[in-house]
């Protein structure tokens, strides 16, 4: 059997410049089948939307950073920002966060990406983030993979179709 697993870095449209010019994230993702060309997502993005680490996704156009979703994996993205001194938002979430379950994908000195399981359930996620981010003076929170990407506000509830599977 083998277990290495073949890491690979691809681009992924984070969103548009002023010039309506596409800016590009980098995530590594684990090839999963080099003859369907599908990979999964290995850590959740800060800024490219609608994707958390999990979903199985099908490569059509790399250099044009070109995804179809195949499959969600159920987990949320969770995106905390603050100007400044984020870690020590970070030194209390992270710890409470990690007893739910979580675990933290990425920080940066004004940002932390988390991924969650969305069994965990919204109330309990959101009172936590609520209640840290209160705490810390310009931090907040928000989903990466929750809300349409086009309006930013209606939830897309792929959580739904989760029980089918």
């Amino acid at each position: 059997m083998n277990d290495k697993v073949e890491k690979i870095e691809l681009p992924f449209v984070a969103g548009f410049n002023a010039d309506d010019q596409p800016v590009f994230e980098s995530l590594e993702v684990e090839l999963l089948d080099a003859a369907s060309d599908e990979v999964r997502l290995l850590r959740s993005p800060l800024l490219t939307r609608n994707l958390a680490a999990g979903d199985k996704l099908k490569v059509l156009n790399p250099a044009g950073a070109e995804y179809e979703l195949v499959e969600r994996s159920g987990n949320l993205s969770i995106r905390v920002l603050r100007r400044q001194h984020i870690e020590e938002l970070e030194q209390v979430l992270t710890p409470r966060f990690e007893k739910l379950g979580a675990s933290l994908d990425l920080s940066n000195p004004r940002a932390l990406v988390y991924t969650i399981h969305v069994s965990i359930g919204f109330k309990p996620i959101e009172d936590l983030l609520n209640e840290v981010c209160a705490q810390f003076d310009e931090s907040l929170w928000n989903y990466g993979n929750v809300y349409d990407p086009e309006d930013g506000t209606t939830p897309m509830e792929w959580w739904l179709d989760l029980d089918e599977r």
